[in-house]
């Protein structure tokens, strides 16, 4: 992957994507984001079993967040799958992530998490920048360079023929 760029302030440069300190970088950048994701999600796990009360009373007190009313609907009335599905999902993006399985669909699973998280923190008691929004352009990220495809399972499983015969796969895949 190479990419040339005009940048106004100085002459034409190349950025060379494709050495393999960049694919060293981007593996690494999958593994520290699915382990950060996995530990959270499996420490809840651990305390709370599938019973996540904290998930739907954490969405009930959101009444004054740029989401409006979304988020505390759902705290009220999703309670059933918030309660079990933010620890389990959680545990199960970062472990895809981490191994590079459905890379991107699990990167989708994160930026939905995060977004939900950096938008419903309606104070930014931590600025606009936080940590929450890293997450999300670390998720982002995986995304847009198919981080599944260094040394992760997804450069593996893209070269199955059913893969092949399917190429919309490689949307999820990588």
């Amino acid at each position: 992957m190479s990419y040339q760029a005009t940048n106004p302030l100085t002459e034409d440069f190349e950025l060379a994507l494709d050495g393999p300190w960049t694919a060293y970088w981007l593996g690494f950048l999958r593994l520290v984001t699915g382990w950060w994701f996995f530990h959270s999600g499996v420490t809840k796990l651990l305390e709370d079993g599938l019973a996540y009360t904290y998930g739907p009373a954490y969405l009930k007190q959101m009444t004054g967040t740029a989401l409006g009313p979304i988020p505390v609907w759902m705290g009220n009335n999703l309670a059933w799958l918030i309660e079990p599905g933010v620890p389990l999902f959680e545990t199960l993006i970062g472990l895809a992530v981490m191994a590079g399985v459905l890379t991107r669909l699990a990167a989708a699973g994160g930026v939905f998490f995060m977004a939900l998280f950096w938008i419903g923190n309606a104070e930014f008691g931590h600025g606009l920048v936080n940590g929450d929004l890293m997450g999300l352009l670390l998720f982002v990220t995986i995304i847009v360079v198919g981080a599944g495809r260094y040394y992760g399972l997804d450069a593996i499983i893209e070269r199955f023929q059913f893969v092949k015969q399917q190429p919309r796969l490689r949307y999820l895949l990588g």
